[in-house]
């Protein structure tokens, strides 16, 4: 009998088996947003057990398996409370998994499980400690730490998450010590811009000042220090931004306008809805036109409403498994924000993510609209994104994508996580991908007499479009 992870696993016609096996199962991975820590990469960190690496890295963790064990009536207690011993927690997640039948989750866990450590028996409560001692034997050697987890899965290039006031010495360490894959920063300012809560912005100005080498008392000043870290970053490798927004910006504004509102946020004094709309409009679009000047790609993950579970963000803080689906719209802001950029010229290659399904056709024609010719998928929208990188997602994503515009232009899959070992992701993606396509070869609706051309669009989607568009 075939293991559940089997070489044709999600590959349901001759032509998806043909188009995996042949074009996308041993393509190169260019993992072009991740939130690995670079530290952790430098120092070449070897797991104590596999619920270290799995679900719980001190107050980080995998909050996607939290919000599901949660679901399924365990305490806090075994996740962020860090009182239960490593075994404690790892059973809770094999007691889970029998109810997470289709949940991505279940297919995550045993790809892991399968590709990482070559076990291929099911997870549950019978098989849990079997499992957890064989994971936490291997990753007691060399071969599967860090570094190592990194080059298994043929990773050309991982690009972190990073702050503009982050010394990226990590970074220059790994680069001083290569391993084989190329590690560099992306640019992500968010906290460059959360002036909503004046105390912890002034201390985060601090930060920023000291690694721009300037002190920040006016907007004029931010943009400075921002322009010495983005070339810093520059100088480091960095291609490529990111911004994690509810929405797009496009408030209209004056520079004087922009400088007494930062100074008042400077005072203590929070501001209203209309002065952190226009300053977030301003900051933005200059964000942008540095991106534009320095030849960089740009990224906006839109949609996401954060820390909605007050009580629990107050003992457990962000990132925790409290975020959600946002229901904003988002065409007017968006369209007239890229418009802004585009009639100045200053518009980069841009990556657009959304997390609600329902903006995936608004989204997709927003992108569509600023393509001038200059560079094949300049405006991208972007692979499925947290709640939405699951199969359905992926599929929605690619249909929106297909109808309304250039599929063999998609520059594919990334991690957005924190965990070494979610490099079968983008297999999961690849199967899905030739799983699309091989089904419509069968049903007739691409010619089979196309194959070539079909195999080709495999391989650039999962591997040459990424190179081609970032070239790292």
């Amino acid at each position: 009998m075939a293991s559940f992870i089997n070489e044709d696993f999600m590959l349901r016609t001759d032509a998806a088996r043909q188009l995996y096996h042949g074009s996308a199962e041993k393509m190169p991975i260019i993992d072009y947003h991740c939130h690995l820590v670079p530290q952790q990469i430098a120092q070449n960190i070897q797991f104590r057990d596999i619920t270290q690496l799995w679900l719980v890295d001190g107050h980080y963790g995998d909050h996607y398996k939290w919000r599901a064990m949660r679901a399924n009536g365990v305490g806090e207690e075994y996740l962020t409370g860090g009182t239960h011993s490593a075994w404690e927690t790892f059973e809770k997640w094999a007691q889970t998994m029998p109810y997470l039948h289709r949940n991505p989750l279940y297919h995550w866990s045993h790809l892991e499980l399968s590709r990482v450590f070559g076990i291929d028996k099911i997870l549950s409560p019978a098989t849990a400690r079997e499992i957890f001692e064989e994971c936490n034997a291997k990753l007691a050697t060399p071969e599967f730490r860090g570094q190592a987890l990194i080059r298994r899965f043929n990773v050309e290039t991982v690009c972190t998450t990073d702050d503009p006031a982050d010394d990226l010495r990590w970074h220059k360490m790994i680069a001083e010590n290569p391993f084989g894959t190329k590690v560099i920063p992306a640019w992500r300012p968010d906290k460059a811009m959360a002036i909503e809560d004046p105390a912890a912005y002034k201390k985060y100005l601090v930060q920023l000042g000291e690694a721009a080498g300037k002190e920040i008392d006016s907007y004029a000043d931010l943009r400075e220090a921002l322009e010495k870290r983005h070339a810093f970053f520059a100088s480091m490798g960095c291609k490529l931004s990111d911004h994690g927004l509810e929405n797009f910006y496009s408030a209209d504004y004056k520079e004087i306008e922009i400088e007494i509102i930062f100074k008042k946020v400077l005072l203590g004094k929070a501001p209203n809805a209309g002065e952190l709309a226009k300053f977030r409009s301003a900051f933005l679009h200059d964000q942008a036109v540095m991106d534009a000047e320095a030849g960089w790609a740009q990224q906006f993950h839109i949609g996401a409403i954060r820390n909605n579970n007050s009580r629990m963000f107050g003992l457990v803080g962000p990132d925790t498994g409290y975020d959600a689906i946002h229901d904003q719209e988002i065409a007017a802001a968006g369209n007239k924000f890229f418009d802004r950029l585009a009639s100045e010229g200053k518009l980069a290659k841009t990556i657009l993510y959304c997390l609600n399904p329902k903006d995936n056709e608004v989204m997709m024609t927003m992108a569509y609209n600023f393509n001038d010719g200059s560079v094949p998928g300049k405006m991208q929208f972007g692979s499925g994104w947290w709640f939405l990188d699951q199969e359905v997602g992926m599929r929605r994503q690619m249909d929106a994508l297909s109808v309304l515009g250039l599929l063999s232009r998609f520059v594919g899959m990334l991690t957005d996580s924190r965990s070494f070992i979610s490099y079968p992701r983008h297999e999961y993606f690849r199967r899905i991908l030739c799983d699309v396509l091989g089904k419509d070869i069968e049903d007739g609706k691409i010619p089979s007499s196309e194959i070539a051309d079909i195999e080709r669009m495999v391989r650039d989607i999962s591997y040459n479009n990424a190179k081609e568009y970032f070239r790292f």
